[in-house]
């Protein structure tokens, strides 16, 4: 018997929904990792997962794997960069610094809200992160796209962040 077109395609929907909803990775003390990767040739990097969700007062360490490139993990915000806020008003900006292959870098967030972030040198290909501690208010829209006259975000970082309902959804959203 042959699959149809219509079975094929609920079954590979099926499996990308599996690929992209994968488990959260947590660490033995709660601890929530994102891992910094990127193709031999540097042509591809990113973070995995690209989004999630955490409660407040739960840490995340971010572990370059990339052993082609150095990364950084850097909050937007006025302060760093001239970058527009896209973080929660009245939440510490955070920048990581350049992170060579096998270091880390991690951070305990408990302000909730959207928490968008990127790498300092790799924004321009889309190395974007977003961070959703809590329950979101109807409010973390207002601060998204804050911080008018200032450096605006390329075209590929923008359509790099996963959607925040997905991310409270899945608890984590993997690269595709």
């Amino acid at each position: 018997m042959s699959a149809t077109r219509r079975q094929a395609l609920i079954g590979g929907g099926g499996l990308l929904a599996a690929l992209l909803v994968r488990p959260l990775p947590v660490l033995a003390d709660g601890t929530v990792e994102i891992v910094m990767q990127g193709t031999p040739d540097g042509a591809e990097v990113w973070f995995d997962p690209v989004g999630i969700l955490v409660q407040p007062g739960q840490t995340i360490r971010w572990t370059n794997r990339d052993p082609g490139n150095s990364h950084t993990v850097t909050s937007y915000h006025p302060s760093l960069f001239e970058r527009p806020r896209r973080i929660p008003e009245g939440a510490t900006p955070f920048d990581s610094g350049y992170l060579l292959p096998d270091e880390s870098f991690s951070l305990t967030l408990s302000l909730p809200g959207v928490y968008d972030y990127y790498c300092v040198p790799h924004e321009h290909a889309g190395m974007v992160g977003r961070i959703v501690v809590g329950t979101p208010g109807a409010g973390f829209a207002e601060y998204a796209d804050a911080g008018v006259g200032l450096t605006e975000l390329p075209e590929a970082a923008l359509a790099g962040f996963p959607e925040v309902a997905a991310i409270v959804v899945a608890g984590a959203v993997h690269r595709e």
